[in-house]
């Protein structure tokens, strides 16, 4: 089944801060799971002045309660980086070019 994280950072201070120290650890993380085919792929929401807001992640995972365990293990999660999250189903698609 194949999902759509949206997950919006806490806009408690200090968050940008915990998202900065712990980027290292996500993106290495996302890596692995990105070449294990779990991670389509994503990036960082962004606001109006470029900082980072949030994360889209699209995932390729066998259930609702993988997904759930994916995210439950994500360190943005366990930092406390990511406050609101919203999961949504989403089907992909081949695009080819004419």
């Amino acid at each position: 089944m194949q999902f759509t994280i949206i997950a919006r950072d806490d806009t408690a201070e200090g968050t940008l801060d915990r998202r900065l120290a712990n980027r290292a650890a996500h993106m290495e993380r996302i890596h692995e799971l990105k070449a294990e085919g779990v991670i389509i792929d994503g990036g960082a929401m962004l606001d109006e002045a470029g900082r980072m807001i949030g994360s889209i992640v699209l995932c390729d995972v066998p259930d609702r309660a993988a997904l759930d365990a994916l995210i439950a293990s994500e360190i943005y999660y366990r930092q406390g980086v990511w406050k609101d999250i919203d999961i949504l189903p989403f089907r992909r698609v081949a695009w080819h070019s004419a």
